[in-house]
């Protein structure tokens, strides 16, 4: 069991890492809940991290949820996908935090969307640059 903990927490460290996000254990444990994980303390979090235990099933799909990536790749790393076809990646990506950003853009009413988009115009303006 030791090894597959060591396992998990460094898959989990990468998926971190890929995803935009700090390794930062009391960010991760604030953010569980919002993605339907358990509460779960820093100290908890920082376990996982370190490879010292791995989290019960309903944090590790808020994590994978969080990270945007399957609970099995997460759980048991990328081998346990199965060969079935895949799409081609896409050459152009958007970490975790900037797609749920989008996402959030998204589910805003039209009204609000097209404030989002004025305040992105202003800031691009470089007539508006300081």
């Amino acid at each position: 069991m030791k090894r597959e903990q060591v396992l998990f927490g460094e898959r989990l460290r990468g998926a971190l890492k890929s995803a935009g996000f700090a390794q930062s254990p009391s960010e991760i444990a604030r953010l569980l809940p919002r993605f339907g994980g358990e509460a779960s303390t820093p100290q908890a979090v920082s376990s996982w991290l370190h490879g010292k235990s791995i989290p019960r099933l309903r944090s590790l799909r808020a994590l994978a949820k969080m990270l945007r990536i399957e609970p099995t790749i997460l759980q048991y790393g990328p081998e346990t996908s199965g060969k079935r076809l895949r799409e081609q990646p896409a050459e152009f990506r958007v970490n975790a935090m900037d797609q749920h950003a989008i996402d959030a853009f998204l589910s805003l009413p039209a009204n609000k969307r097209k404030l989002v988009r004025e305040l992105i115009e202003q800031l691009l303006d470089p007539e508006n640059k300081r």
